[in-house]
């Protein structure tokens, strides 16, 4: 009697959950128009001044598919954290969440891929829970209460596996590019590339039976075109709860436009951001040569505009973010203080070089760099110190696999006063 009542209050509760749903967006992911992907392995940079550029997205994520590990996963989140920009962590490995980085996740996003091998799907998800249960719950057990017996330690670890698991979002991937390495990484070949129906019948099942926060329309590093289009107006109309992603290619607002009208509630740029650094590595080089930290502001905005043009990474980046209404004169302004900043940078580096001092100790208050970023976050002393600090610290301090804050940078400075 006492298992029929609480099989029937559990029926009534799930009717109750159902009916919400459907009358309430209950959806604990924010319907986001822009996502930044970072991606945390040594060879993808971040721009010196990433705090002006991720300021205009509306999340940033933090993951990739190659040559992530748990050390550069750490490092990305100690320069990504104190934004006030949300930073949400997609794992590609169950070993790189740890109980620092879940802390400092806004989001824990953890993948399905619809259309791989079953590993990708029911492999990753189970290496995920025991992940949770067997590792990140009893250490975090054990170092809040370790006077706990081992039995009540370990029932509190499955509570705290379920709630865990509970407060992270499920991203449900459709992978249509089978020369990416999301696809080599979820086994997905040509042959599993998707038609529209097909692509709906799989975001349907995500929606409505796996309850997947998220359905990921996903071709990395090519744009969908009318391929896309066609299962996006499908997946769009067949959605009840899941927000709706698209990623892949996406190298202007018109692409932004087209995959949007389409159905996708959210887009995904990753390469046109990590662009950006790879541009501005040249740009500061040649500044360098061409300008000094005493050089006039008039002089330095004529320098950056003949540098950086409407067909630039910076433009191609910001024109993808749907409230930005002047992409090209945003890139020229966080541009120039990027120049500014890094002169002034290595200029304090150089006179410690030359007084024989070690890592310059910088008060921050004064600085360009401070001045750039303090309208754009809410705590512009700490950002502007964890910049100045990965800048002024030298790639020596890593091994090249981006473990080190200071080599996620388009450029650092070594000891000896030298960039790189």
């Amino acid at each position: 009697m006492r298992r029929h009542l609480a099989a029937r209050g559990e029926r009534v509760a799930d009717l109750a959950r159902l009916l919400a749903r459907s009358a309430l967006d209950t959806n604990p992911v924010p319907d986001w128009d822009h996502v930044t992907k970072v991606d945390p392995e040594g060879a993808k940079k971040l721009p010196l001044l990433y705090p002006l550029w991720l300021a205009e997205t509306d999340a940033v994520s933090v993951g990739g598919s190659a040559d992530v590990t748990p050390e550069n996963t750490a490092a990305a989140f100690d320069l990504l954290t104190p934004l006030s920009t949300p930073v949400c962590h997609e794992p590609s490995g169950a070993d790189h969440v740890t109980e620092e980085s879940h802390d400092a996740a806004d989001l824990l996003l953890v993948p399905e891929v619809l259309n791989g091998d079953s590993e990708a799907l029911v492999g990753t998800l189970g290496a995920a829970v025991e992940s949770v249960r067997e590792r990140l719950a009893p250490d975090l057990i054990a170092r809040k209460a370790p006077w706990l017996p081992d039995r009540v330690a370990d029932w509190l670890a499955s509570v705290a596996t379920s709630v865990m698991l509970s407060d992270a979002a499920f991203e449900a991937y459709i992978v249509q590019n089978p020369d990416s390495a999301a696809a080599r990484e979820s086994g997905v070949g040509p042959d599993d590339v998707l038609d529209a129906r097909e692509a709906k019948r799989r975001a349907m099942a995500a929606d409505r039976h796996l309850e997947s926060e998220i359905l990921y329309l996903e071709y990395s590093g090519t744009f969908g075109g009318d391929e896309a289009v066609e299962a996006l107006e499908l997946i769009d109309g067949a959605m009840e709860r899941s927000r709706v992603w698209y990623g892949g290619g996406l190298a202007d607002r018109e692409d932004v436009r087209t995959v949007r009208e389409a159905g996708a509630d959210t887009v995904v740029v990753g390469d046109a951001f990590h662009r950006v650094a790879e541009r501005e590595a040249e740009i500061l080089q040649a500044a360098e040569a061409d300008l000094d930290p005493d050089t006039d502001p008039e002089r330095i905005r004529e320098w950056v505009a003949d540098r950086v043009g409407a067909d630039g990474p910076g433009a191609r980046y910001l024109s993808t973010v749907p409230g930005v209404d002047d992409p090209l004169g945003l890139a020229r302004e966080y541009t120039g203080a990027t120049v500014r900043s890094w002169l002034e940078l290595r200029a304090r580096r150089e006179r410690a070089r030359e007084r024989g001092e070690g890592v310059p100790v910088i008060d921050i208050q004064r600085t360009a760099l401070r001045a750039a970023l303090a309208p754009v976050v809410e705590d512009p002393d700490t950002v502007a110190a964890t910049v100045a600090r990965a800048a002024l610290s030298g790639r020596g301090a890593g091994n090249g696999d981006g473990s080190h804050g200071s080599e996620q940078l388009s450029l650092s400075l070594f000891a000896d006063g030298t960039a790189n």
